[in-house]
């Protein structure tokens, strides 16, 4: 039997290990690979992988087709096309019928407009992307969609946090599951994404924007990430991804904490201001923070000013005026209570 290359196995495991009926996060690195029960227990399941024909994305696609068949699962592809470069059709074509060539069906072209929507270029591409995403698998029952981001992605995610001044949240970087949404590859290099698709034969596509100095992710991929390297060895990367998984481990426990505390603020009026003075300001800021989406503040607006803001009118009262929250929404403290404020 010929021995699979070392890149392929890799990725193959991480999909293996995404595709158990039972899987919520990755198994530590060396865990033994094996099959979910035979595979009968996931016989009627249908995932998706969204593949743009980059190394990645073709790597987890490739290593989905081979797997999830001996495990009982069914295996689709979905491709985007945001058309925002020539030639995006025929490749997305092209992507779409190498998919159907390797057994992944059904195979879906979806095409997103990207124009006109709010924030920078790339904020725009990808939640149009996501919410197409959400789409075809709602079209089509599948139950997951998996996502090609890698080991080296997540570095990337960290730094720009960091540089945006992110708290634990964003210092968390991406989960490996949210929603229907996998990264089974979080905790593999990129550098074998592109050597498991040169070992199957697979020309990967470069996206240009990948390496265009106008996105802030493409100059932390080409200069950041390798002088961190230079600087500190190549451990660097897995040890920044390992720093993000702990801290969203952190993370999603208080958030827990502090959604049984929104529980017991809660007032005929609003929240209580007794009630969220005797919480920690961790737990208590993201109270604050859960509440003010609950008035319809959007999450993408709602900075840690506004935050601080409202944590002013419990623990800095001095008698001043409300406090103004994106979307429109006003809050001011009445009668020892938070509550929103009609303008």
């Amino acid at each position: 039997m010929a021995r699979i290359p070392p890149p392929v196995a890799t990725v193959r495991s991480a999909v293996r290990r995404a595709l158990r009926p039972d899987a919520a996060a990755p198994d530590p690195p060396g865990t033994a690979d094996r099959a979910p029960g035979g595979g009968a227990a996931g016989s009627s399941r249908l995932v998706l992988v969204a593949c743009s024909g980059g190394a990645d994305s073709l790597a987890l696609a490739a290593a989905t087709a081979f797997v999830a068949p001996r495990l009982g699962v069914r295996a689709g592809l979905v491709t985007v096309d945001h058309g925002l470069q020539d030639g995006s059709a025929a490749r997305a074509a092209a992507v779409a019928r190498w998919g159907r060539s390797v057994g992944l069906d059904p195979v879906e072209v979806a095409d997103v407009e990207v124009a006109g929507r709010p924030g920078g270029p790339e904020a725009a591409a990808r939640d149009a992307r996501y919410e197409v995403l959400s789409s075809v698998a709602e079209q089509t029952g599948a139950s997951a969609v998996l996502l090609g981001h890698t080991r080296d992605d997540q570095a990337e995610t960290l730094l720009l946090a960091l540089a945006r001044g992110a708290g634990p949240r964003g210092l968390s970087g991406m989960p490996y599951r949210r929603g229907i949404f996998v990264r089974p590859l979080l905790d593999v290099a990129r550098a074998d994404t592109r050597k498991a698709c040169a070992a199957l034969g697979l020309a990967a596509w470069e996206d240009p924007h990948n390496t265009d100095p106008a996105y802030s992710r493409s100059r932390v991929r080409a200069d950041a990430l390798p002088a961190l390297i230079a600087a500190l060895g190549p451990g660097v990367v897995a040890n920044m991804a390992r720093t993000a998984g702990l801290i969203a481990a952190d993370v999603a426990y208080l958030d827990g904490v502090a959604g049984a505390a929104l529980l017991a603020c809660r007032s005929a009026a609003g929240l209580s201001v007794a009630a969220l003075s005797e919480l920690p300001p961790a737990i208590r800021t993201r109270v604050l923070h859960a509440w003010a989406g609950e008035l319809g503040a959007p999450g993408a607006a709602l900075s840690h000013r506004h935050v601080v803001a409202l944590d002013a009118l419990v623990t800095g009262w001095h008698g001043q005026g409300p406090t103004a929250l994106p979307g429109g929404i006003v809050v001011g403290r009445r009668a020892g209570d938070l509550v929103r404020v009609d303008v």
